[in-house]
């Protein structure tokens, strides 16, 4: 059976096959479910947990 993995920023499940793989300088690997995800945590650098339309997102939270 295929590996399942979870998206990094987002939360979600990733499909085998799909998803995006970033492997950062130090050698560490962060998995991706869409660019959206990608660009918001790389490119934007958002914190997963004040964005909305992840599962990280708290509510009511600090």
């Amino acid at each position: 059976m295929p590996e399942q993995r979870i998206c990094n920023f987002s939360g979600e499940v990733i499909e085998p096959g799909t998803g995006m793989m970033f492997v950062r300088k130090d050698g560490t690997i962060q998995w991706y479910a869409n660019s959206k995800a990608r660009k918001n945590a790389i490119k934007l650098k958002r914190n997963s947990r004040k964005v909305k339309w992840t599962r990280h997102y708290v509510k009511g939270g600090a």
